[in-house]
């Protein structure tokens, strides 16, 4: 069963981050990462050619309420994004969970900031929402999104065909982790 989720009031604090519910104000930071070529073809969307077309996507993400915006808690700056998406696993309809899916500026690439916000998000999944599972996926050529996922303790599950926005059907190595208190 999918979860329901609202992160409207959630805020989750690392080290280093703070994920929050995007706001109308965080736009400029939005579309100064998203605009960049490679980081939503890693995700498996195109990049923003236009500030409209980051509004549109921020508003979605507000009016979801399942997206976190990732905030570099040094500077304010939002850099990145993580939701918590409806994942069809039908292997999984008797319990509930969610699937991760994130994207980051590429200037914070390899500085390990992704795991930590993934891990956190987990923690919070598992303890507070009390979630059975959660899934999160990459495409073959993203090694980069796999490290992450393995980093996080996810164990390989099974490879799906994923449609991404770009009008295409992509394979996905989809990953499982089930809450250890089960």
């Amino acid at each position: 069963m999918i979860a329901p989720i609202d992160v409207t009031h959630i805020q989750i604090e690392t080290p280093r981050l703070l994920l929050r519910a995007w706001r109308e104000e965080d736009l400029e930071d939005f579309y100064a990462y998203a605009r960049v070529e490679g980081v939503g073809e890693m995700a498996g969307w195109k990049h923003h050619e236009s500030r409209e077309i980051s509004q549109c996507i921020l508003e979605k993400f507000i009016q979801g309420k399942k997206t976190f915006a990732l905030v570099e808690r040094t500077t304010g700056k939002v850099i990145g994004s993580l939701g918590l998406e409806e994942g069809e696993e039908a292997e999984l309809s008797a319990l509930r969970g969610r699937e991760i899916g994130y994207a980051l500026s590429k200037d914070y690439w390899g500085q390990g900031l992704m795991p930590e916000a993934v891990n956190a998000v987990v923690q919070y999944c598992f303890t507070v929402l009390d979630f059975d599972w959660l899934t999160c996926g990459h495409f073959p050529r993203n090694h980069q999104s796999q490290r992450v996922i393995e980093k996080c303790g996810f164990s390989f599950w099974k490879v799906v065909p994923h449609p991404i926005s770009m009008g295409t059907v992509e394979e996905v190595r989809l990953y499982l982790l089930r809450n250890p208190r089960r």
